[in-house]
């Protein structure tokens, strides 16, 4: 068998690049880097990915980008690309994996307070058994976040819940 496809990274297309490295940096506490200034910077979201006792793995986390929607490169030609707008649905949908030390509520507020629109809090998605709430970055971007409630188990052939552990009053559930 071959080796996949692998992802290299995912471009968050955006119309300010240092407002959403302010953005994402205050939001999640991010490290970015100004790679080409006002062009790309890369996102640094985190360490090593965690085993299961909690340490860090040998494994890298993936990396983001916030580029210029304007100036999207790389580009084959020198001059910059003719512009491009940010329209509905031109985004990115990116799910990320909320840590033990915050949370969805945490996050949510500090999106909204730096121009975030807050789409949903407090859902379960029995698919994957997991809680998820969402917000619109201030560049139509959605960030899905996600965790895994500690006894909240499914079925894995019928995808409902089993178990004792009780969805929280007032979620909502698919």
């Amino acid at each position: 068998m071959t080796y996949p496809n692998a992802l290299v990274f995912v471009d968050f297309p955006v119309t300010d690049v240092d407002a959403a490295n302010t953005f994402y940096s205050e939001v999640f506490g991010w490290e970015v880097e100004e790679r080409i200034p006002g062009v790309f910077h890369r996102i640094v979201p985190g360490q090593n990915f965690r085993l299961d006792d909690g340490s860090q793995g040998p494994t890298g986390n993936l990396h983001m980008g916030i580029s210029n929607a304007a100036n999207m490169r790389p580009h084959p030609d020198s001059a910059p690309p003719p512009p491009h707008e940010i329209g509905p649905g031109r985004g990115t949908r990116a799910w990320i994996l909320v840590s033990d030390d915050d949370s969805f509520e945490g996050i949510l507020e500090r999106a909204a307070a730096h121009g975030a629109e807050v789409l949903w809090t407090n859902h379960f998605w029995t698919e994957f058994g997991g809680a998820n709430a969402s917000f619109l970055d201030p560049w139509g971007n959605q960030l899905m976040l996600w965790s895994h409630p500690e006894g909240a188990e499914q079925d894995p052939q019928t995808h409902e819940l089993v178990g004792d552990w009780q969805l929280p009053d007032g979620w909502t559930i698919e």
